[in-house]
């Protein structure tokens, strides 16, 4: 069965985003990049709510995007994707797909079709739906070395405990450092 993962850039104190939105902390180096090639390489498809899918589909196409960044630009644009909203009207960026219906049902299928595993690049409200499902097989917190202050919180709409266990980390030279959790849900080996 093909997996989910959930990945976020967060700050130290475990913000997503700044209070009036912003992104402009994320620190994207070359170990970075080289990181985002082996994932999107990884990859069939990604996954993508309203306002991450909007965000995305505005920067990725543009010839400023394919210019700075030519190989995360080709995946971002070729891959598959699949954008959940029940207010979303059309989705029209390159391969994707709007699914309004049963969230829980979708994913289902997607998950039990044959390929690769499947990414979820920012959209918290979607991974927060997705965890409450037990859905999501992973997630991938990097944590990038800034204090915000203020902001969105990360699973902001989760009100109850979620076991994580650490399965890998990753330190960037620029002191970025990747966590990867899957839900402990007690099993043992």
């Amino acid at each position: 069965m093909r997996k989910i993962f959930f990945q976020r850039m967060i700050s130290v104190d475990g913000f997503f985003e700044g209070p009036n939105r912003e992104l402009d902390w994320h620190v994207v180096d070359k170990d970075f990049v080289n990181y985002a090639i082996d994932l999107l390489n990884s990859v069939d498809t990604l996954l993508f709510g309203r306002v991450t899918y909007q965000m995305m589909a505005e920067y990725w196409p543009t010839p400023s995007a394919i210019e700075d960044d030519p190989i995360v630009a080709e995946r971002m644009n070729f891959l598959p994707k699949i954008v959940f909203s029940p207010t979303l009207e059309k989705a029209e960026w390159q391969n994707s797909m709007l699914v309004k219906g049963n969230i829980a049902e979708e994913v289902t299928k997607l998950k039990h079709q044959p390929g690769k595993d499947m990414a979820i690049f920012g959209s918290s409200d979607l991974a927060v739906a997705l965890t409450k499902l037990g859905l999501i097989d992973e997630y991938r917190i990097i944590v990038n070395p800034v204090v915000l202050g203020d902001g969105k919180t990360l699973f902001k709409g989760l009100n109850e405990r979620l076991k994580l266990k650490l399965i890998e980390t990753k330190t960037f030279s620029s002191g970025t450092v990747l966590l990867c959790y899957q839900p402990d849900r007690g099993e043992t080996a």
